[in-house]
């Protein structure tokens, strides 16, 4: 199958073209490997992109928009007196990437794929969807970035999975993002993803011009404000043609000591080193690599547990980035000879495994989209609606415990053993009433792919489980749980103990046994207060919890709405003191939601 995928950047667009039979290709645009994101729209409407745009900038700068990603949240852009929506505007670079991969083809790619940041909402992706419609594309998937980038880096060990999950550091010309992504034979996940909006390329391009303004302004004032703030054609022409060269002068200083940057009249050339350049970007960087290292640490991991820290981004070339990341996190990044195509050649990496929107797709298979096997109804029973298949579950290897996933106490052991056992819950939870047992009415929903336990892996966990379980069986304490699934009638059982800087907690597992089975004796259970109650959505996935406070303990309990898998979480505080009902609720969504 031709697939076409696009890295639609700030500042630059990539396009990289799978022909069948024939691998991949860089799609060339005026003999360039990348595009300019620059949008021009003429007095008559027409809009021009790339090099074309740059070129009749010079003629009427207000007509010219460098960025047009950077204002996705404008609604439309001012462009002269012509109104043009963001979503046409992105239109028209996709489309322009279209025509060149037809000509390569000629005929329409049969699928084709564009990044977006992780953080990106559905608002923001429903105007990239719509982009990709008015630019004449049929069927068209969303990536993340991490992810693709995740994907094209793994894809360089020749198919083999990385010792532990990626860390990506993405520095583009708008934002910079970072993602913990897993990989594994199975697929890809996010496993935590952040960013900063307000560091970019064009953000050092912004500090370098205002330390070379530093230099030359006081000779003229006046005419240095005209730079920073255009008045006229000519004073726009001024600052657009300067703009290109301090640019230039930044990417020279990744090569060279030191550059010269040719200013306008009346001001005389400035020199720069790079020693100056790294002093301006130095507090920003130090910004990036600390948010890195806090993203690693809230994905439950350890720099040592990466497989890899891998660098993205045209930016990502300057050596002193390479220098920060490595003291902040004792391991040495590794980035490519143009890292601005990573993203855009590892889209090809990902196949099309569900919703765009999902972070968990499938990994190291075809680019085609896998078949689906459709399985007859059960005899007697009438037609099934066809249920949306779900990608397979990231399941790396677990990694030793870090600091906040230590191995349990004595005390905690003794106690999360308990709670093991479903008929002896009660015992944790301090309660007094008999304890928690199988309900013996409204026998829950089996869907065919969760009736029956499957093949277990080494911890107890079927693929089903895993999809429940999300990250929390690969930096933790996990075991079979026989007794607890036959007390409770289920399928298959796990329980997983751990300890946090708080508590002592223990999850329990179940497949085979719904929710709703479950929540009437443990709302019981939730003596203090009332108990919170909410939806969750995640990877494809949604459901229910209940978060609430019993005699000594927390509870959680959740579930999937579309399977009979539910989980329940017993927590108690190491000091002695009571956990509270919203303390719950938010460890649920940082830590147990799927």
């Amino acid at each position: 199958m031709d697939v076409l995928a696009i890295d639609f950047g700030t500042s630059s667009t990539v396009g990289v073209l799978s022909i069948q039979g024939r691998g991949t290709q860089v799609v060339e645009i005026d003999g360039s490997v990348t595009m300019s994101s620059a949008i021009y729209v003429d007095k008559d409407g027409t809009v021009f992109v790339g090099r074309d745009a740059e070129r009749r900038a010079r003629l009427d700068p207000s007509r010219f928009e460098a960025n047009p990603k950077r204002r996705i949240d404008e609604g439309a852009l001012q462009l002269g007196d012509v109104t043009l929506p963001i979503a046409d505007a992105f239109a028209a670079v996709l489309r322009r990437v279209g025509e060149e991969a037809e000509l390569l083809l000629q005929r329409l790619p049969a699928q084709v794929r564009i990044s977006h940041p992780a953080g990106w909402g559905a608002d923001r992706k429903q105007i990239l969807r719509d982009a990709a419609l008015k630019a004449g594309f049929g069927t068209t998937l969303l990536i993340p970035e991490p992810v693709a980038a995740a994907a094209h880096y793994a894809s360089l060990n020749h198919g083999q999975r990385p010792s532990g999950p990626i860390a990506v550091y993405d520095l583009g010309a708008g934002t910079f993002d970072c993602a913990v992504v897993g990989v594994s034979n199975q697929g890809f996940a996010v496993l935590a993803e952040d960013g900063l909006p307000d560091l970019g390329s064009l953000d050092i391009d912004q500090a370098l011009l205002v330390h070379i303004g530093r230099e030359v302004s006081h000779s003229d004032p006046a005419v240095w404000q005209r730079v920073l703030r255009p008045q006229s054609v000519g004073d726009r022409r001024t600052r657009r043609s300067l703009l290109q060269d301090v640019r230039d002068a930044k990417e020279s200083l990744s090569r060279h000591q030191q550059t010269e940057i040719p200013m306008p009249e009346p001001f005389g050339d400035v020199r720069v080193t790079r020693m100056e350049l790294e002093a301006l970007v130095r507090p920003s960087f130090l910004r990036s690599a600390e948010l890195l290292a806090a993203t690693i640490h809230r994905a439950g991991l350890t720099p040592a547990h990466l497989g890899g820290v891998y660098l993205v981004g045209g930016p990502s070339r300057m050596p002193l980035l390479a220098s920060l990341l490595a003291n902040q996190l004792r391991i040495a990044p590794t980035t490519q000879d143009q890292p601005e195509t990573a993203v855009a050649f590892g889209l090809h990496h990902v196949p099309a495994g569900g919703e765009d929107s999902q972070l968990t797709v499938p990994a190291f298979a075809p680019v085609a989209p896998p078949i689906q096997h459709q399985q007859p109804p059960p005899q007697q029973q009438p037609p099934q609606p066809p249920r949306r298949p779900q990608p397979p579950r990231w399941s790396p290897t677990a990694p030793q415990p870090g600091r906040n996933w230590q191995k349990p106490t004595t005390y905690g052991v003794i106690v999360l053993a308990l709670a093991a056992i479903v008929t002896t819950l009660a015992l944790v939870l301090g309660a007094e009433d008999e304890p928690i047992a199988a309900p013996k009415t409204a026998e829950p929903v089996k869907p065919v792919s969760c009736d029956q336990p499957g093949p277990k892996d080494e911890h107890g966990f079927t693929d089903c489980l895993r999809r429940i379980a999300a990250v929390i069986p690969q930096r933790t304490e996990c075991q079979d749980a026989p007794d607890a699934a036959a007390a409770m009638k289920a399928s298959s059982a796990v329980t997983c103990v751990f300890t946090d800087d708080e508590a002592s907690n223990a999850i329990n597992y179940y497949q085979g046994v719904a929710m709703p089975g479950l929540e009437g004796d443990v709302r019981r259970q939730m003596t203090k207060g009332k108990p919170v109650e909410g939806t969750w959505a995640a990877d494809g996935l949604k459901g229910r919890y209940m978060a609430g406070v019993g005699k000594r303990s927390g509870i959680v309990l959740f579930g999937t709405e579309d399977a009979p898998l539910s989980a329940m979480l017993v927590s108690t505080r190491r000091d002695g003191t009571a956990r509270t009902t919203q303390e719950m609720v938010d460890f649920f969504t940082a830590q147990l939601k799927p």
